[in-house]
């Protein structure tokens, strides 16, 4: 049999390269797919698709999308072993596609049809079941014109996971790995059953012989108001628009109870029968009973209208726990062993009706603004090792889109106008006394249906007392009714008087009862932890904040012209420039924070016209502010840029680059810093500017300045001094001015001390000027706009003689220095000295 491995062998140094030789094994149970992120020579993602005993694999720049529109370029790369799915980190130097290595999302695949036909037919059509990508998808091989490796596309199919990529892009807003999260699927399952703990009955050590009891109460959620700072720890899961529902199982006897014991079997025969041919394991079965619109959304009025027309083939059953399982009690298992076992359950049964509610993904901030615009209510978090209680519990969270919540109806408003029915509805919560109080109306969200209906409910249950408190509810023509009647409401906020703002109706809910409506108030997350995660908690929330963002782009950024070239020689785009930005914007904060900043804008790219701009209008730039007038009186205010947001609208504006003043704005008539900028000459080569560093290093040093060193991200590098003791700017320059002199002097062969081309042929000009009041100099991170997009990164003096070039790094290959950031600059603050010795050293006398 011939190797099918040996392109790819061939073109690796195993001796250098920490890559899989060969090996891994085929799932006995499910075919297998990764996509790895791949900062190469240029970012891209490397598909890859378990058949046959190898991973065929497909290399995407773009990425893949949810919109059915995009064809997203895969091209055909050689086959690598299976073992490579697990492979995460830096492929060394001068290997091949050296570079860092992330596993973006992985999981499993079922072919649409016989795979092998559809891959040599050049149309393979799959289900996928990642942590990211799910849904139908398609790859499709063009006609070839020459190619080395065959092109493809790489397509999203028509089905409920279908999304605009004006509203959702998978690759910008769930940009991690997630290496450390399960296995999704039945691959998963079977791994959980072997672990450790795990008894001969292949149950957990953990669960428990028991009968099967009559009743069970459901753990509920507790809403909090952020994401857990220690998101590896938690399983997200979308948070469906529904009613949760409990399943009652055994042997061919289901039961189907609400949150609230009510038994609604006889309301969902065709969900009992579904149930009954699935033949389950005994058991109580744990989740969400949902309708999805015509876009694969989840709709709780399509759901109140299945039930009003007694019509419930559409709904879909989502289960997420199982309790109790196979005549044992689960509530002490692990939630991640329940779930493991109940998703290889659902997996062997492939109901459309009844499934398995799987992982949304890793990082909570970006799965609520994902869940927000796929038009869902929000995301549950739940503890990995939490156990199943029957109450309200911190181990599971809500973290919601919007406000929406349940309210008692205390009474209606006639209609106005053409309308019929209602006007409005007067809502209700408890509070602690169990009174109701006043919470304000909702009118908007009926239909004519809906209303014609809500008027006949309401009229049964007429009253002449308020259920509200006396004066609560200001006019007079008012219909009161019987409390007992539940909506769900969602709205913009509570008022200060405790009533809701912009309130729309979504539908009336019969499994909660009135008298346990009340105001639901979010919890601030570590409140909501037991006590002994919350110390844990704040350990985490210190080290978030050293943590540089992963490249995420704000959900309010909206980029256009992301696919314009702006740089031919590396081939960048506008939108990688900005991937760029929100790759170092924390980084690049320190170094902006509190500085008049200079933007370089480049609408026509590398090459183009540039426009310098140290005034702008900032209403169309959130994140960048106008500092003090007083500044520069005789000048509109300056720029300073206050957030990431702030850089990545600037770059969204076209600019390139971000140049800084020596000062910060609250001090701004004395000079912080000096900056001494190795500007080589026609002629001179790169060894002879890594010695002009050296030599600018020691003499700083003999005159007793501390200094850090940067590249430039052109020809030169950057010395930068810190200083303290409030000099102004013109004695600063004028001093930086006489530190060059002496070089110059000193070394006239290697040194300029003028500025003009003709006067550094074959030498160093140290520029001074970059000293002088107002002047700029490009802060540390920023791209230049030159081919290659060079960045000006912070080095240590130790790396000096490695270096090999200003621009030795650029946008493309940023990542390899992230790992290391600003920490060769570490110290730099507390590094800060006056001027006075060192100019008592030099001779130098204020004027």
């Amino acid at each position: 049999m011939p190797d099918a491995l040996k392109v790819y062998k061939s073109k690796r140094d195993f001796s250098i390269t920490s890559e899989p030789a060969e090996g891994g094994e085929a799932a006995p149970d499910a075919l297998t797919f990764v996509i790895q992120k791949h900062w190469a020579s240029r970012l891209h993602y490397d598909f890859r698709l378990e058949l046959d005993g190898t991973m065929k694999s497909w290399a995407v720049p773009k990425g893949p999308s949810y919109d059915t529109k995009d064809k997203r370029m895969a091209v055909h790369v050689e086959d690598h072993p299976i073992s490579y799915s697990s492979f995460e980190g830096t492929i060394p130097e001068k290997q091949y596609g050296a570079g860092k290595v992330i596993i973006w999302d992985k999981g499993t695949w079922r072919p649409q049809g016989d795979p092998h036909k559809g891959y040599e037919g050049g149309n393979l059509k799959f289900e996928i079941h990642g942590h990211k990508m799910r849904g139908k998808w398609v790859l499709v091989r063009m006609k070839g014109k020459g190619e080395k490796q065959e092109p493809w596309l790489l397509i999203k199919e028509k089905d409920d996971y279908a999304k605009p990529a004006a509203e959702f892009s998978v690759v910008d807003e769930m940009p991690d790995s997630v290496s450390k999260l399960p296995m999704p699927g039945a691959r998963a399952v079977k791994a959980k059953a072997r672990s450790k703990g795990s008894t001969a009955r292949g149950l957990p050590e953990q669960a428990l012989k028991a009968a099967l009891p009559a009743s069970l109460s459901p753990e509920l959620a507790t809403l909090v108001d952020q994401p857990p700072v220690d998101p590896a720890e938690w399983i997200f899961e979308v948070k469906f628009d529904g009613y949760r529902l409990l399943a009652r199982i055994e042997g061919k006897q289901v039961q189907l109870i609400t949150r609230n014991g009510h038994d609604w079997t006889h309301k969902l025969e065709p969900l009992e029968k579904e149930l009954v041919k699935l033949k389950l394991p005994d058991g109580w079965y744990d989740g969400e009973i949902v309708v999805h619109d015509e876009n694969g959304r989840p709709s709780f009025g399509l759901l109140q209208l299945a039930f009003d027309g007694s019509n419930t083939a559409d709904i879909v059953y989502f289960l997420f726990d199982a309790p109790y399982f196979k005549g044992h009690d689960l509530r002490e298992v692990p939630l991640e062993a329940r779930r493991a076992l109940l998703g290889a359950v659902l997996d062997k049964a492939r109901s459309d009706t009844v499934r398995f509610s799987g992982e949304f993904g890793s990082d909570p901030e970006e799965l609520v603004v994902a869940a927000c615009k796929l038009g869902l209510e929000g995301v549950i978090g739940k503890r990995r090792d939490s156990r199943y209680v029957t109450r309200r519990s911190p181990d599971w969270i809500k973290l919601k889109c919007g406000q929406r919540q349940e309210f008692v109806i205390g009474g209606y408003t006639d209609p106005q106008g053409s309308r019929t029915g209602i006007g409005a509805l007067l809502l209700g919560t408890h509070d602690k006394d169990g009174v109701l109080q006043y919470a304000g109306n909702v009118g908007s969200g009926f239909t004519q249906a809906v209303l014609r209906d809500l008027k006949d409910k309401l009229s049964a249950l007429d009253t002449d007392a308020s259920p509200f408190p006396p004066g609560a509810v200001a006019g007079r023509k008012h219909h009161w009714v019987e409390p007992t009647l539940v909506a769900e409401v969602s709205f913009a906020e509570w008022t200060s008087a405790g009533a809701i703002r912009h309130a729309v109706f979504q539908g009336l809910r019969s499994d909660k009862p009135a008298k346990a409506i009340g105001r639901e108030v979010a919890k601030h997350m570590e409140e909501s932890m037991p006590t002994q995660s919350k110390t844990k908690a704040k350990t985490a929330t210190k080290k978030a904040e050293l943590v540089a963002p992963e490249g995420k782009l704000p959900a309010t950024l909206k980029v256009t012209n992301g696919e314009r070239v702006i740089d031919a020689q590396s081939g960048t785009t506008k939108i990688e420039l900005i991937r760029y930005y929100a790759l170092v914007g924390s980084l690049m904060m320190e170094h902006l924070k509190g500085r008049p900043v200079s933007l370089v804008r480049a609408p026509s790219g590398v090459g183009g016209e540039l426009f310098f701009q140290k005034h702008a209008e900032v209403d169309k730039l959130p994140g960048v502010k106008r500092m003090d007038q007083a500044l520069d009186p005789e000048h509109p205010p300056m720029l300073e840029v206050g957030s990431v947001g702030g850089i990545l609208s600037a770059a969204q504006w076209n600019v390139v680059e971000f140049h800084t003043q020596n000062a910060v704005g609250k001090n701004y008539e004395a000079p912080n810093r000096m900056v001494f900028d190795l500007d080589p000459g026609e002629g001179v080569d790169w060894a002879a500017i890594q010695e002009a560093a050296q030599l600018m290093h020691a003499f700083l040093d003999e005159l007793g300045l501390p200094c850090f060193l940067k590249t430039s991200g052109g020809k030169g590098l950057h010395v930068v001094v810190p200083l303290k003791g409030g000099l102004d700017w013109d004695t600063v320059k004028d001093f930086s001015q006489e530190v060059v002199r002496h070089m110059a002097l000193t070394l006239p062969d290697r040194f300029a001390f003028k500025s003009g081309p003709k006067n550094r042929v074959g030498k160093i000009f140290i520029d001074y000027l970059r000293n002088g009041r107002g002047a700029t100099t490009a802060c540390a991170w920023s791209a230049r706009v030159r081919p290659g997009l060079g960045i000006s990164v912070p080095v240590g003096w130790d790396e000096l003689a490695a270096l090999k070039s200003g621009a030795q790094w650029t946008v493309a290959n940023a990542h390899t220095r992230l790992d290391l950031g600003n920490a060769p600059w570490d110290g730099y603050a507390k590094a800060a000295k006056t001027l006075t010795a060192a100019m008592k050293k030099l001779g130098f006398k204020k004027e």
